[in-house]
């Protein structure tokens, strides 16, 4: 038994409460009311309150199967990546960035597992973007990267759906990265991985189209934090996404796409066309 769990179940002993480490954090409802709890196979254990400040379970237990599961956070932002891969960079034959590409997509845009992506009439091709996610537990302002960590709750799976045609029309990235369910999240915050070594692969359709690894990443995790802090505040539950590995490519309405990572799970969305 690891010192790290052996610590873990003390605490549980002594106050009740439960650090941050060995857990898949889910958010979901039931019975019109949503809750926060903990992934334990087929099972899910409610905890009190968010899980933000700490973690304390309770005696209420569910059925995966008769709870529907909702992005595992609801972020105020997203702070997304532009060529964060050397083998994105690679692909689109880009220099490599002196400094993070950041952008916002806005909380609007977030949808959960199995939920449907809605291809919008304005565009003519919509991409799928594999990512892994970083979830902030804690206001994080100026954070140096030797504290970074600290301000983590986990990871999650991120597909950052972009209007590839917008994008080049505009030169810019807010409207292609925005629309209402381009940012599917989930199915769970895995609390406790080695994030520069995370292998990540989309699947459309049932086809591998990406597979990637974060030691790939041209600027690390810790960076990104440290970076991303020093320009805007992160608040509890505030996503940075990692950027996308190599592979990007289009989505029609009826694909299936899913964003697999081992320790974490299938983020699986619909793509639907826009019947408005």
């Amino acid at each position: 038994m690891s010192t790290l769990y052996s610590k873990n179940l003390q605490s549980v002993a002594n106050t009740g409460k439960i650090n941050h480490s060995f857990m898949k954090i889910v958010r979901f409802s039931i019975d019109d009311k949503v809750k926060h709890g903990i992934l334990k196979g087929k099972t899910i254990q409610a905890i009190e309150d968010k899980p933000y400040r700490y973690i304390k379970p309770v005696d209420q237990h569910y059925k995966l199967s008769d709870v529907t599961l909702l992005p595992p956070s609801a972020p105020s932002k997203i702070v997304a990546l532009g060529l964060n891969y050397h083998s994105h960079a690679e692909e689109l034959q880009a220099p490599l960035p002196d400094a993070p590409l950041i952008f916002l997509k806005p909380s609007t845009a977030v949808i959960g597992p199995e939920d449907n992506i809605v291809y919008p009439p304005s565009s003519g091709r919509v991409d799928y973007e594999g990512e892994l996610a970083v979830v902030i537990k804690k206001p994080s302002w100026r954070v140096s990267i030797e504290d970074a960590p600290d301000y983590v709750l986990g990871y999650t799976c991120f597909n950052d759906v972009t209007a590839r045609d917008l994008q080049y029309a505009d030169k810019q990235w807010t409207r292609a990265k925005s629309f209402d369910t381009f940012a599917a999240i989930g199915p769970c915050i895995e609390t406790e991985l080695d994030p520069g070594n995370v292998d990540l692969e989309t699947y459309l359709n049932g086809e591998l189209k990406q597979k990637g690894n974060t030691s790939d990443l041209i600027f690390s995790i810790p960076k990104l934090i440290n970076f991303t802090s020093h320009v805007m505040t992160l608040l509890p539950g505030d996503i940075i996404t990692t950027g996308t590995p190599s592979g990007i490519g289009p989505m029609y309405p009826g694909d299936k796409v899913e964003i697999k990572i081992k320790l974490i799970g299938t983020l699986r969305n619909y793509v639907v066309k826009n019947d408005r």
